[in-house]
């Protein structure tokens, strides 16, 4: 899939709490997605995206990758939940008016339970990379 896919779609998150703008998913293992950093999201602390805005954007790209998955076969989009984060490294905030990219890539899946890694980047800077724990309800 080259185009992006309607974001709303693919998640269960819903304004003002979302955190992608556009979503790419390429193959099984890895997907992409852009965010726009807007002035008047919730989690923006004077002018920049705070480290817990970050995690959920990496989150809701997995989280989209798995209602896409869903949405393919016919199936509701589900509810996840974050488990564990791990080895989170913020090398910087970005500010209102930065478009993020971010990659997830699936390390494990058993079950309902996912482990990826996750690296958001502005252009050709890395904002931060983390891995998580993700758990999908039934």
């Amino acid at each position: 899939m080259e185009s992006a896919l309607p974001i709303l779609s693919l998640i269960p998150q819903r304004p003002p709490f979302v955190l992608v703008d556009e979503f790419h998913f390429t193959d099984e293992q890895l997907s992409y997605s852009r965010y726009l950093v807007k002035a008047d999201h919730v989690l923006l602390e004077d002018g920049v995206l705070t480290e817990g805005g970050l995690v959920e954007n990496i989150a809701q790209t997995a989280a989209a990758r798995i209602g896409y998955i869903h949405q393919v076969a016919s199936k509701p989009v589900p509810i996840g939940y974050i488990g564990a984060v791990q080895d989170l490294d913020v090398v910087y905030l970005p500010k209102v008016g930065e478009w993020l990219q971010t990659y997830v890539t699936v390390e494990h899946q058993v079950f309902n339970a996912t482990q990826v890694k996750g690296k958001v980047m502005s252009g050709d800077r890395v904002v931060a990379q983390c891995a998580l724990k993700i758990f999908i309800s039934n």
